[in-house]
């Protein structure tokens, strides 16, 4: 029902930052839940961090607390995470995905309905 597309990937230096973007088409994405996941290279594809629909309840992987942050800008239609203080490991295909559940936030892929085609995130030492 909504379709995604991402974009902000690229390459950076471990310790560099980048903010990566989804926009959405459709006239109910502030319906939507918000999640960004990750698939790394040899990986399975994992939850990064979710947002709710207004923007107030977020969720984040223990991996990425304290570096990345989540958020929403429902008048524009788009997500973004904020990416500080990268590291090699984050290096990972990211995509974003919509999900109609309502709160709690999911985690779990199959909650989320509509996925964007990912952005490449590679991160040097």
């Amino acid at each position: 029902q909504v379709q995604l597309v991402e974009s902000g990937g690229g390459l950076v230096q471990a310790g560099g930052s980048l903010r990566l973007s989804c926009a959405a088409s459709g006239r109910t994405f502030s319906s939507y839940n918000m999640g960004w996941f990750r698939q790394a290279p040899r990986k399975e594809r994992e939850i990064v961090a979710a947002i709710s629909r207004g923007g107030g309840s977020t969720y984040y992987a223990d991996s990425v607390k304290g570096r990345f942050t989540i958020s929403r800008d429902n008048a524009k239609n788009t997500v973004y995470l904020q990416m500080n203080s990268l590291k090699p490991e984050d290096t990972a295909v990211y995509y974003c995905a919509a999900s109609a559940l309502p709160l709690p936030l999911a985690t779990g892929e199959r909650s989320y309905t509509s996925w964007g085609q990912g952005t490449q995130v590679t991160v040097s030492s």
